[in-house]
């Protein structure tokens, strides 16, 4: 599916701009691009989409690529001066929990089940849906570009991996311009709750969203680690500062970036 000819306008009424493009390498490096060369142009809440996107990357700078017209690429800018720079790691977390509200207002009383894969993946029955990246733009610290990848349109046998689902795939006629209305809406409130709170991510509400959204916790778990080892245990929870805490058999440890892999 291409961009619809009338756009987004759900979308367009609840962000400052609305920039759509045919295609594209990344639509996180272009919206970092655009705020380095006009950052008055790009307000809070400001979003580039596509459907096609050639050279998207997800966490730990792995490609993301999917055939045209399968697939939502979604960079939100969010500005978040009043937010203190230790709260920040909550905003991916931020986006992942107002992904999964997203996604759940698709699915009505179909059955189906979105869930939270820490740190912040969208897991629809148990398959991967969505993933997300976030980045902080250079030189400008308190902007912060939340890419995030939606498998829309992708059939069965394009998916790239097993583990892997989409909304066709699944059965689930999926309203492009809702979805990202419902996620901006979210991702909006829950990080004005956040600064409002002094980035107390509990007082705020965002800490129990996204513990009890999040299927990781209460899994055994496999976590590669970014210098190369890898944690076994229980997830048992996700600490104040948004860290997953992993019972390997001693002392929990909290693991604050990671790959996780759910042990069936």
């Amino acid at each position: 599916m291409t961009i619809p000819a009338a756009g987004y306008p759900r979308a367009a009424a609840r962000s400052p701009r609305v920039q759509l493009t045919e295609s594209t390498d990344s639509t996180n490096a272009d919206v970092i691009e655009g705020v380095r060369d006009a950052p008055g142009l790009w307000p809070h809440l400001s979003v580039l989409v596509t459907t096609d996107q050639r050279a998207g990357r997800g966490r730990l700078d792995r490609s993301w690529v999917a055939p045209p017209g399968t697939a939502l690429a979604v960079s939100t800018l969010v500005r978040v001066p009043d937010l203190p720079v230790s709260a920040r790691g909550w905003i991916p977390l931020a986006a992942g929990a107002a992904l999964v509200r997203a996604v759940r207002g698709q699915l009505g009383s179909s059955g189906h089940e979105a869930v939270l894969k820490w740190p912040n993946d969208v897991l629809l029955d148990g398959a991967k849906l969505c993933g997300i990246l976030a980045e902080v733009v250079p030189s400008h610290p308190d902007c912060v570009v939340i890419g995030t990848g939606i498998n829309t349109r992708m059939s069965q046998a394009e998916l790239p991996v097993q583990t892997a689902t989409s909304f066709l795939a699944a059965g689930i006629d999926v309203d492009d311009d809702r979805l990202i209305a419902d996620y901006l809406d979210a991702l909006d409130r829950y990080l004005a709750d956040l600064a409002a709170t002094g980035g107390d991510a509990t007082v705020a509400g965002l800490h129990a969203d996204v513990a009890k959204n999040c299927a990781t916790v209460g899994k055994r778990v496999t976590v590669s680690l970014p210098d190369g080892t890898s944690l076994d245990g229980e997830a048992t929870g996700i600490d104040a500062d948004g860290r997953l805490v992993v019972d390997s058999g001693g002392d929990p440890i909290a693991v604050s970036a990671g790959d996780v892999v759910h042990v069936r």
